[in-house]
């Protein structure tokens, strides 16, 4: 059974509640959950102890069909299996648990069962681990209390031992020491990767957007890879990077992230933090939209406020390309608007569909165009028998012209920010210091100078 709370202070909200209900019979079909039964209860005040009010609980008990205790054997009907979309307290899903008679887990909870189904690398797994132990920690139950110690060897003195809540409790937290340092290491090693990719003229392109919005299949599509795909939400976790040339024939790294949701819990953004750090990293940011989804906007709006718990508010302004993908599944009023605002965009908006290609050169050249409006031009003369500064040029930058003078080629270069530092850091021959301006000797100060 799936339940949607829909509170009373949430009305006019982006989303409807059908909507979210639907997302959340899509994230319990994402573990292959059979659903049964699904409804939006709405909710004047949420009550402490159960968050519906008791009418409401005992009406879904029956929906239920497991109230009885004592009984032997459930019948095929019944169901075993609760998902409240929302957060539940652990009191709240204890009490739940009690007068439903069955497993009841929370928005939080379902999450991390299909990121602990769909981790793979080894650094998905300790992220998923450790986000699952965090939120466990708080949701330990008293059920093993004939496990406790006996009392102290002072016989009345003292109370009981350590129970075994506190024995769980401190071997989870051992635990999450242990995959905090583990973390640190994976953190550590990616930051030495970044150091190494920031010694090549390789700008870096980041995919980010709501589950299921087509950037598997679109980062597919650009580079060619085989990456798994699939209508699903949260079909992939693992971030992955490949090289492609650009038409230009500039060299970019296009790194494919997790996907977000609304209301991403906070132990899964914690967890992830080394992964999504990519995203600092980035020359270009693609947020890629489903374009077809009627909730697009809110969509919109839970990556973006994602992006800036990351904080990389600098970055939305002048390194973002919105991308609404799955073009070929608007209708004609849809597809001319998006096409209106794509031209009215000067490049900071694109329409593709990642499944038949449609404007997928279009957003190639719309990266190359915002990579290269961050790039600074030099023109240099390079003599001829300097073949090592000539290869240093055509390896960090872009050569848009060169010329053949007396004295060596004449050449006109693009370089983002880094490489032009140390451009001119390696070659200060090419770059004559400022003369220094006359200074009156009296006042040592530059000639024609005064307070006003």
């Amino acid at each position: 059974m799936v339940v949607h709370p829909h509170l009373k202070s949430e009305r006019g909200a982006l989303r409807s509640p059908q909507a979210r209900l639907e997302e959340c019979i899509g994230l319990a079909l994402a573990i292959h959950v059979d659903v049964v039964h699904s409804e939006v209860v709405n909710i004047a005040r949420p009550k402490p102890a159960t968050l519906f009010g008791q009418g409401v609980v005992e009406a879904l008990a029956t929906t239920i069909g497991r109230v009885d205790k004592h009984k032997d054997e459930w019948d095929d009907d019944d169901i075993g299996l609760a998902i409240v979309d929302a957060a539940l307290s652990p009191i709240q899903q204890r009490n739940l648990e009690k007068a439903w008679n069955c497993k009841v887990i929370d928005r939080t909870g379902l999450i991390l069962e299909i990121f602990g189904e769909r981790a793979r690398t080894a650094e998905g797994a300790l992220q998923v681990e450790l986000a699952a132990l965090t939120y466990q920690r708080s949701r330990l139950v008293r059920s093993w209390t004939h496990l406790e110690r006996q009392r102290g060897g002072l016989g009345f003195i003292g109370g009981p031992g350590e129970s075994q809540i506190e024995i769980d409790r401190r071997l989870i937290d051992e635990r999450i020491v242990r995959l905090k340092k583990d973390l640190g290491e994976v953190k550590r090693t990616r930051e030495l990767h970044r150091k190494a990719r920031r010694n090549t003229p390789y700008p870096i392109v980041a995919l980010v957007g709501y589950t299921n919005a087509g950037k598997s299949t679109l980062f597919n599509r650009l580079t060619k890879a085989e990456v798994f795909a699939q209508d699903l939400l949260f079909a992939t976790l693992d971030p992955t990077m490949r090289s492609i040339t650009l038409p230009s024939g500039r060299d970019v790294i296009i790194s494919d992230t997790v996907g977000f949701i609304s209301q991403l819990p906070h132990e899964l953004v914690a967890a992830f933090h080394a992964t999504l750090e990519e995203v600092h990293e980035a020359d270009v940011i693609l947020h890629v939209r489903d374009a077809s989804h009627p909730d697009t906007e809110a969509q919109r709006a839970d990556v973006l406020d994602v992006l800036k718990t990351l904080g990389v508010e600098e970055k939305l302004e002048d390194c973002l390309i919105e991308v609404y993908n799955k073009a070929d599944l608007l209708d004609q009023d849809d597809l001319d608007i998006i096409t209106n605002r794509v031209n009215r965009s000067n490049g900071l908006v694109s329409m593709v569909s990642a499944v038949t290609g449609q404007g997928c050169d279009q957003l190639l050249d719309d990266i190359n165009k915002l990579l290269s409006a961050r790039f600074q031009i030099f023109e240099v003369e390079v003599p001829y028998s300097d073949g090592q500064m000539l290869s240093w040029i055509y390896g960090h930058g872009e050569v848009t012209e060169r010329n053949e003078g007396e004295n060596g080629f004449h050449i006109t270069v693009k370089m983002n920010d880094m490489n032009s530092s140390r451009f001119q850091q390696k070659f200060p021959q090419l770059f004559p210091a400022i003369e220094p301006e006359e200074t009156d000797e009296a006042s040592q100060q530059p000639t024609g100078w005064s307070p006003t």
